[in-house]
């Protein structure tokens, strides 16, 4: 959190040398006010009239600035005095009103977080099933979601195809219980498949034909007998029959749920480059009465 208008300085150089040039800009700009305004014309004396000229033929006099003009400009000057004074900017001088960015967004934060507090308090020590078949708390988590998960998931929490996955179904990489969903809000989730494990893409073709073949769909029979051997680099992992293991979080392919799609050319390039996926931790920036929400969200979405 912070809690200073202004970083540390490495040295003290920084910070006179930008409270410097701060109070220099202002004498200096009240130095070119005062000099270029003192002088006035005497009774009966007309302006200088200028030698530049545009056009031609159109000229203008050397008149003094209206006064309401200057002592606008006196004001002006004034004001950016006083702001440093109140507020940040004459280097590690925070100000007399002591004021930072930081500070006053924990302070709209704090005020938020104790309005939503009430508004929860009604769910407070009640477990996430209960929470889930509650219209209110559905209605509120729908909000939630729609603010800070819409964005990957889509508004319908379908996802995008080979980007980020369907919330909807049963399919879940890190496990579909309640707890499971709030530890993935809350800690994020990282998962990398490596590339190349089939050799070239001739190989790659032939494991994506036997992979196909493990799930019972419509595959090229030579293709994926040429494949069954190379599919050992990837038994480690997703099992000799495909299904995964679930609490290693690595995925199921054998069932419908493809986040990168299905298709031969789809695993084929899987096989080839691998994939990265990653879903940042919300624990920091939600607070665990938010994620309690939205995993009650999710879950009766899931439900559906």
């Amino acid at each position: 959190m912070i809690e200073y208008a202004v970083p540390d300085f490495v040295s003290d150089f920084w910070h006179y040398y930008i409270a410097g040039l701060a109070i220099l800009g202002i004498l200096f700009s009240l130095w070119i006010l005062k000099s270029q305004t003192t002088a006035k014309l005497a009774q009966g004396e007309k302006a200088e009239l200028l030698h530049h000229a545009w056009d031609g033929d159109l000229q203008e006099l050397n008149n003094p600035l209206p006064r309401w003009w200057m002592w606008l400009f006196y004001g002006l000057i004034a004001f950016g005095a006083l702001y440093l004074v109140l507020y940040p900017g004459l280097g590690k001088f925070n100000g007399v009103w002591n004021w930072s960015s930081g500070g006053a967004w924990k302070a709209e934060k704090d005020a938020v977080d104790a309005e939503f507090n009430k508004v929860f308090e009604p769910f407070k020590g009640k477990d996430l099933a209960t929470i889930a078949a509650d219209p209110t708390a559905n209605a509120m988590g729908k909000r939630l979601y729609l603010t800070y998960c819409s964005q990957c998931h889509g508004s319908d929490a379908t996802g995008a195809a080979g980007k980020f996955p369907d919330l909807t179904d049963k399919h879940w990489l890190f496990g579909g219980s309640p707890e499971a969903i709030k530890a993935s809000i809350s800690g994020g989730r990282q998962a990398e498949m490596p590339g190349g494990l089939a050799g070239d893409e001739q190989g790659a073709k032939e494991v994506a034909h036997y992979v196909l073949a493990l799930g019972g769909k419509p595959h090229d029979a030579a293709m994926a007998a040429a494949g069954k051997g190379k599919y050992a680099a990837c038994a480690g992992c997703h099992g000799d029959d495909g299904k995964g293991m679930p609490d290693a979080s690595f995925p199921n392919i054998v069932d419908d749920a493809w986040l990168y799609g299905s298709s031969v050319a789809a695993i084929t390039e899987t096989i080839v480059k691998g994939r990265v996926g990653g879903m940042p931790a919300q624990q920091a920036a939600l607070g665990d009465d938010k994620i309690t929400l939205l995993t009650a969200y999710l879950m009766s979405l899931s439900k559906k």
